[in-house]
């Protein structure tokens, strides 16, 4: 499990705030392939929110620490019925998306600039 000093776990709160939940935990648990599905959206996102349909706090607690300890995650917040997930992507993968969004933004050549200008 990683570990958040508390200035990273406010950062991560506040960006956290605007997010929605992606994933959810219903009443019969935490299944193989709900574990799969937070991998799959912590690998795209970093970040995420859990909703758990269980009224019990201990559980949900014992939700979080389980998930985190699973996923090497560090756990942001818990409040209420919504866990708040963060694990780095790795740097091989943030390289690659770099790669495709420098190759995504639009080219201009010399020419159509120029063109541009001179009108």
């Amino acid at each position: 499990m990683l570990t958040l000093s508390s200035t990273e776990r406010r950062s991560l709160r506040a960006r956290a705030h605007s997010l929605h939940p992606v994933v959810a935990i219903s009443d019969k648990g935490l299944s193989e392939s709900v574990v799969r599905e937070i991998n799959a959206s912590l690998i795209s996102h970093e970040l995420i929110k859990v909703r758990v349909h269980n009224a019990d706090r201990q559980v949900r607690e014992a939700f979080l620490n389980m998930l985190c300890e699973r996923l090497q995650a560090a756990p942001v917040q818990h409040i209420g019925k919504l866990l708040v997930l963060w694990r780095p992507q790795p740097a091989e993968q943030v390289r690659t998306v770099r790669r495709h969004a420098a190759r995504a933004a639009p080219r201009l050549s010399k020419r159509s600039f120029q063109g541009s200008v001179e009108r």
